[in-house]
Order: structure tokens, then sequence, then C-alpha cells
């Protein structure tokens, strides 16, 4: 019995305190002021804005009828065509069997520390579960402070900090890029030097490249490259083909951590048992490709770029220190410029910086402490998101290829963020 009190106290102290998802409370607390009448910009939630692709629709629809159980690791199909994609994007050689598929790709990382014993090592600032899902697991959690002008990225002499401590202390290191809540991306001498800490303290890395389609200049590159044998590669659908609420995600391991692989299935076995049959067979004609897809992808990113340059260009204009994204659509500010002026509303914390701000303007935007910043440090993380993605995309499909768009584009289409983003900078000048 006493065994069992001790078990109960651990679990409860484990999940004491951890709030509800901080994308998730600002998004139902904008939906509570919206339906008061209050006009709301959100951008605290990063959903994409963009619908599903049409062809990605229509399997969906012509797979409703699928109802069987699946396979736990995941559909054999998808799992192949998981495979062929890392290969034709990134030219690493995966088979199906280094695939495993999952409902979201934040359950899998869940089940990754539940099966794994080790520490968490996460640059800050990072996406908000990471974190409490290893609080909730038990394991310790290791920060790795970042730095503005080095654009919110873990450098290499940072992390072989953390590791010569205790060069074979077990550890999970999370990338994640194009980066939530930055939208800033590593470049290639950046990722073979943290390639080469990481196969030098035989780390476990986790590269979380959900955005990765995102990249502006469709140039992501999978660290995977330089250290094969030791990354996994986590990607869905929810980012770079809008389907968010499907909930699928993907893990690609190396054959030499399939052993990972399997001992997560068998946890998924005793927990969800099996990812939604036809999403599944709707996600193999999304990771096949083809010439909808690629054109999607395209008339995604250009409105990403265009929107994120016109938001970057506000902000430093007005004085707001924050770093160019490559990708995804988000922008990571430093207000601590404004710091003095803001103390005279009784403002010393990002999270009364953002509350605040949502009271006198309507525009929801996410305080750097949900992404494991210091409280007093008055960042924030703002998601370029509300606008009709739909519209948009259909306006981009009418410009070229190879031609940027029009110069009032976003005036056009997505004018609710840019008067956001004027609302906000009026209330700094208050």
């Amino acid at each position: 019995m006493r065994n069992n009190n001790s078990f109960e106290i651990n679990l409860n102290l484990n999940v004491r305190g951890i709030p509800v998802s901080a994308t998730l409370a600002i998004n139902e607390l904008s939906a509570k002021l919206k339906k008061e009448g209050k006009k709301i910009y959100r951008l605290g939630l990063g959903q994409s804005p963009f619908p599903v692709p049409k062809v990605v629709v229509e399997e969906l629809q012509a797979n409703a009828h699928q109802k069987d159980y699946l396979h736990v690791k995941g559909l054999p199909q998808l799992r192949e065509a998981v495979a062929g994609y890392h290969s034709r994007r990134h030219s690493i050689e995966r088979s199906a069997e280094n695939v495993l598929i999952g409902p979201g790709s934040k359950e899998l990382m869940f089940l990754l520390q539940l099966v794994y014993y080790g520490d968490l090592i996460i640059p800050t600032p990072s996406w908000v579960s990471y974190a409490p899902q290893a609080h909730i697991i038990g394991r310790h959690v290791r920060w790795v402070q970042t730095k503005l002008e080095n654009g919110w990225k873990i450098t290499p002499q940072e992390l072989k900090k953390i590791c010569k401590d205790d060069p074979s202390r077990p550890r999970i290191v999370i990338l994640n890029y194009p980066s939530n809540p930055s939208g800033v991306s590593y470049k290639i001498d950046e990722l073979k030097a943290l390639a080469k800490v990481a196969r030098e303290y035989k780390v476990i890395l986790l590269s979380d490249e959900i955005y990765g389609e995102l990249h502006f200049k469709g140039q992501h590159i999978s660290i995977s490259r330089y250290y094969p044998e030791g990354t996994i590669i986590s990607s869905g659908l929810s980012k770079w083909c809008g389907a968010g609420g499907w909930r699928l995600g993907t893990f690609t391991f190396p054959a030499s951590l399939n052993w990972l692989l399997d001992a997560m299935a068998a946890v998924a076995s005793e927990t969800y048992t099996s990812t939604s049959a036809p999403i599944q067979y709707a996600a193999v004609r999304a990771f096949n490709g083809g010439i909808d897809i690629e054109r999607y992808l395209v008339n995604s990113r250009k409105v990403l770029k265009e929107l994120g340059k016109k938001v970057y260009d506000k902000l430093t204009k007005f004085g707001v220190k924050v770093p160019k994204p490559d990708g995804a659509f988000y922008l990571f500010p430093d207000f601590g410029h404004f710091k003095e002026k803001v103390k005279r509303k009784e403002i010393n914390t990002s999270k009364e910086f953002c509350s605040k701000l949502l009271e006198d303007t309507g525009v929801a935007i996410l305080p750097g402490s949900a992404f494991g910043r210091d409280e007093r440090e008055l960042t924030a993380r703002l998601a370029y998101v509300d606008f009709d993605g739909a519209k948009a995309l259909a306006a981009a499909e009418l410009v070229r290829p190879d031609e940027t768009l029009p110069k009032d584009f976003c005036d056009n289409y997505c004018l609710g963020v840019l008067t956001s983003i004027d609302l906000l900078c009026s209330w700094l000048k208050q």
C-alpha cells in the first residue's frame, strides 16, 4: 500500500502545476473575447492558414470507408511513402522499416521520452510542449539559453558545454528548424558543427522538421545528412500540409535506433493502438508529392515569405529587435527597448505584456516565458496566420512561379495581420 501511495504522490508531483498548453489557452481566450464582441487579431495559435491540398482531401474522401485497425507502426504504404519522401527531398536513405506513424508528432515525442531514459536538452526559446512533456514523465530538462544576436539558435559551443560535464550521460537534444517560435533556420555550416558535437557525445538528436517544407526558399536541409546514425527526423501533416486537426505525425529513424522505434510501438499498442485509417491513406498522397503538391508548397512559401518580410520590416522600423525569419510563420521579437515605457502600465513580465496588449488592442500573441525565456524578459511569439489562406493561395496561383508577388499583395489578402502589427506599434508608442 505504501508503494502505491508513493507512486501516486510522485505522479501527482509530475503533473501538478502544469497548465493547459499556452497556444491552446490563448486560442480559447481569443475565442471567448470574440464571442463577447471584441475584435480579436489571432496571432497566438500557430495553425497553418492554408487549406489542405485538394488532391489530399480527395484522397481522404475516397478512403472514408477504411475502418480497420491498421498496424501500430503505421500503414505500410505510408511508411514507404515517408521513407521515399526523405530520400527524394534530403538524400537520406531510409526504408519503410525505419518509419513510425502516430496521431501527431506531439504524441510520438511523448512516447520517445517515455521509453528512452535520459536528459532532455532544449534550446530556449522553444516550442511550448517539449518541456511539459518531460516534466510529466519525470525527465530532467536542461535549458540552453540562446541569444537574439545568434538568431535564437543553439551554438555548438553551448551544446558542448552541457555535454562535456558528464560525457557518458544519455541525452536527447531537440533541434527545431525553421523554428517555432522564431521562424529562423540553420545554415549548412551550423548544422555540420552541431552534428560534430552530437556525434562526439553520442546524443540522440531529435530533429523536429515539421516546418521544413515551409522554408521560404525551399532549401531546407536535414541535419541527418551529417549525423545519420543518431538523428530521428520528426515530421507530419499539420504545418506544411495545413492539416493540424487531422493529427498525423511521422518519426523516421536510422537503422541503428530501430530498437527505439520498436519500444515506442510497444507502448503505442497499449495506448492509442493505431492512427486513423482514412487519414493514413490520404497521407500517402501527401508524402508521395507530385505537381499539385509542389504548386501548393511554392505558393504557400511565397505568401508566407512576403508577409513575414512585411511584418519584420514594420517591427524593425519601429525599433523592435527581431531576427529575420527564414521560414514557417513565426517571429520572436524582443520588446526590451520599451521596458521603461511599459513599466508605466505596471507591466514587468512577458505574460503581463501580452495580457495588457490583448486587453487594450485585441492583438493576441504569446509571452516568451511560455517558450522557456525568463518572464522578466519582454519577448513574445507572433504567429502571422490570421488571414484567409484559401483566398491568398488562389491569388498567388495567378502569379507565375518564377515571379514574386505584387507589392500590394499583403495589403489585399493579409490586411488583418498588418493592421494588428500597426496596432501593436501604436500601443507601444503610447
